[in-house]
């Protein structure tokens, strides 16, 4: 089971498309991603921890950089290239 990424300038809402909030998505790491966030603490402080695998998890605008700097730590002390891979896309941001 894979995670897929989107970022949205809002709220996606539920009748609407959510194609017209979405600035971005990744969909190519899933598998890498979800083995690489399963080690994480469900209970931590962290944010990236409460990734629900089988479900939506909305990060605020606040929770979201937390998360940033939670990917940037992670990446720093991963050795296998699809997790790092799946990391830096996950810490994608715009320019």
């Amino acid at each position: 089971m894979g995670i897929e990424l989107e970022l949205h300038s809002g709220r996606p809402t539920r009748k609407g498309s959510s194609r017209d909030t979405l600035l971005r998505g990744s969909y190519e790491h899933g598998e890498a991603l979800a083995r690489a966030l399963s080690a994480l603490d469900r209970h931590g402080s962290g944010k990236l921890g409460r990734v629900d695998p089988y479900g939506d998890t909305l990060f605020n605008e606040q929770e979201a950089q937390v998360a940033c700097q939670e990917v940037s730590v992670l990446t720093q002390g991963c050795t296998d290239d699809h997790h790092k891979a799946a990391l830096l896309d996950l810490g994608w941001r715009p320019t």
